[in-house]
């Protein structure tokens, strides 16, 4: 995947900007609970806008890639109506319109576009400044938003994040080596040592391969992810309910532009606004190693909850507590 572009549209000194609503929502914005589709950046996007319009403006930003925001509001969102909460299903996700259907086409797609598509939408929506709360792989675009557009970021809050994806590729591998009671066998070396001078290695890839030759796919995340089934239950049924099933197109535009190869944590150096993490210790996709990167690196503040990759599940009143705390400082 191309690398984040490299200049920040802003300068950012004030490192305590309020992220109260008063200044926030500038706009006309919207009153009331309506889906809305608009076409922004090139894409037609889906969202709804919730809550007091003097809150705080917070913008979830899903996982996946190519899931949708539909069972978060559903499961959580009534506990959140203290916040603007703004429910996104990002470019070619769950509710909105094709990948393929976008004026960039649906072959590739980076976080260069879908951060230019956060930010179409905060103009649209006239807010000033927001939190882009994101979720496993949505919280790589909640933090590339904020490395670009500090001046429009109160604050950055990530859950479970997902930032340096070779690394999560060796972890799947591990842990399905573990499963399947076999050596760990990293390919890295090997085609580092077969690849000529200068050639890219795509390590995650192999890894990745390699993981889900020895444990399909999903049995794999699955494994990983939830605490118990009945959690993994609960957000199936949350997910039929809402009919929206998918993402693979999603996920392929962005294998295609190189996501398993893709190493943000370089750019975490940049970050300018506080970063939040909240972190469930029992997904293994996340915690340790990619949070490790961010409290290192974004000298993030990070809330451990005993809860898997969707901590709303398993604890959810801890996870509103932790997401009050970031939120709200």
């Amino acid at each position: 995947m191309t690398a984040p572009h490299d200049e920040q549209d802003e300068t950012l000194n004030d490192e305590t900007g309020t992220d109260r609503a008063p200044s926030d929502w500038t706009g006309d914005g919207l009153t009331d609970e309506t889906p809305h589709y608009e076409h922004l950046n090139g894409a037609d996007l889906y969202f709804e806008v919730v809550g007091p319009e003097d809150a705080p403006v917070v913008v979830f930003l899903h996982g996946g890639p190519g899931y949708n925001s539909y069972s978060f509001r559903a499961l959580v969102g009534d506990r959140l109506d203290r916040y603007r909460m703004v429910y996104l299903d990002m470019r070619g996700a769950g509710r909105s319109g094709p990948l393929a259907d976008t004026q960039q086409g649906g072959d590739t797609l980076d976080i260069d576009t879908l951060v230019g598509d956060l930010e179409a939408l905060r103009d649209y929506l006239g807010v000033e400044r927001f939190t882009p709360l994101g979720h496993g792989f949505g919280a790589l675009v909640a933090l590339e938003y904020g490395r670009r557009h500090p001046l429009q970021t109160a604050r950055v809050v990530t859950v479970n994040p997902w930032v340096h994806f070779p690394d999560l590729a060796l972890t799947l591998l591990a842990e399905a080596s573990a499963q399947r009671g076999v050596k760990l066998d990293d390919p890295a070396e090997r085609l580092r040592a077969d690849a000529a001078e200068g050639e890219h290695v795509a390590v995650g890839e192999a890894r990745l391969e390699a993981a889900f030759a020895l444990v399909n796919g999903r049995d794999l995340l699955n494994s990983v992810q939830f605490m118990d089934r009945a959690s993994r239950m609960r957000l199936e049924y949350a997910d039929v309910e809402g009919q929206l099933l998918g993402g693979g197109e999603v996920q392929q535009a962005l294998v295609n532009q190189g996501l398993w190869s893709f190493e943000y944590p370089p750019f975490l150096m940049e970050q300018k606004r506080p970063v939040y993490v909240i972190a469930g210790v029992e997904d293994r996709t996340s915690y340790p190693q990619q949070v490790g990167w961010l409290e290192d690196l974004a000298n993030a503040d990070v809330n451990l909850l005993q809860t898997g990759h969707y901590p709303w599940l398993d604890d959810e009143d801890a996870f509103v507590e932790a997401l009050e705390r970031a939120v709200e400082g």
